[in-house]
């Protein structure tokens, strides 16, 4: 309806704007007497020019309408652009301030740690796949300060061991999480220091969870119990967080223990990681 009356609104304004002025200079022309036609059409003349008046203000009214509904859109327009606007600036905000949290964290674990080089990435991608935990993150060789190299270890800004990096592009690198069932590392645990390793295990991967295996004669397990990186190779350094001991099980035939090990780096709120490019390696 407002389209039809914005193209053809004017041609009815005019035509009745028309029939009025015809009957003004009829009116004229003849000077105040009335000829025989409109005479006969006086009674009828009346009510038209009223009908052609209304409807001139009608078709105004109806202008008026469509200058005023066009100008609310243009400002409902406007405002749901601003208020898009000040959501945005409010998660980037929030990403500042989360941001700002990381770096301090990371500053009291480098403290610790003078001898580590960083690159602090963002996470792009998760894997898709049911088989592997794996994730991209947005630096490769090209874009990177440091080199990033295959197998270099990825951390959260708390020094806890999230993965290793298992291929590297120009703009992006893929990370292998500690939960993946392809994933080893050297493992230190207990107050005595009992070396094992840590390696990937598909069904405790569903369950996020990784074996502590591999141990030392006689090696005691304690549920809770903090497991380390042992820095056996030359990309993961020695003294990382991998997790903790949730429960101690036997294998088949009840000779051996193994530990059942949830990491500690929370892999489902992870959106920022730091890669370790350089350390000194411990003899």
């Amino acid at each position: 309806m407002k389209d039809y009356i914005k193209r053809y609104g004017l041609r009815v304004g005019l035509a009745a704007a028309a029939v009025v002025l015809l009957g003004v200079l009829a009116s004229t022309l003849l000077q105040g007497r009335a000829g025989l036609i409109a005479d006969a059409a006086g009674g009828v003349a009346g009510p038209v020019g009223r009908a052609a008046s209304s409807a001139i203000e009608w078709i105004e009214g109806i202008y008026g309408y469509i200058y005023e509904y066009d100008q609310l859109e243009a400002e409902n327009a406007a405002l749901r652009a601003e208020l898009a606007e000040l959501r945005q600036t409010a998660i980037q905000s929030a990403e500042n301030a989360e941001e700002n949290v990381r770096l301090r964290e990371l500053l009291g674990f480098a403290e610790q740690h003078t001898d580590f080089t960083y690159e602090p990435s963002k996470i792009t991608a998760w894997s898709s796949s049911n088989w592997a935990s794996t994730f991209t993150i947005s630096k490769g060789a090209d874009n990177a300060q440091q080199p990033i190299e295959v197998g270099d270890c990825v951390v959260t800004e708390y020094g806890a061991l999230v993965g290793q990096i298992i291929e590297v592009g120009s703009t992006w690198s893929t990370v292998r999480t500690v939960i993946d069932s392809s994933i080893d590392v050297g493992a230190l645990v207990g107050e005595a220091g009992s070396v094992g390793m840590c390696v990937g295990d598909f069904s405790l991967m569903q369950q996020g969870l990784l074996k502590l295996t591999y141990l030392s004669e006689n090696a005691q397990l304690v549920e809770g119990e903090a497991v380390l990186t042992s820095g056996k190779g030359t990309f993961i350094p020695q003294g990382l967080i991998i997790g903790y001991i949730r429960s101690v099980l036997s294998e088949a035939g009840g000779q051996t223990l193994y530990g059942v090990v949830e990491p500690a780096c929370d892999l489902g709120r992870l959106s920022q990681v730091f890669v370790i490019t350089d350390f000194d390696i411990r003899e």
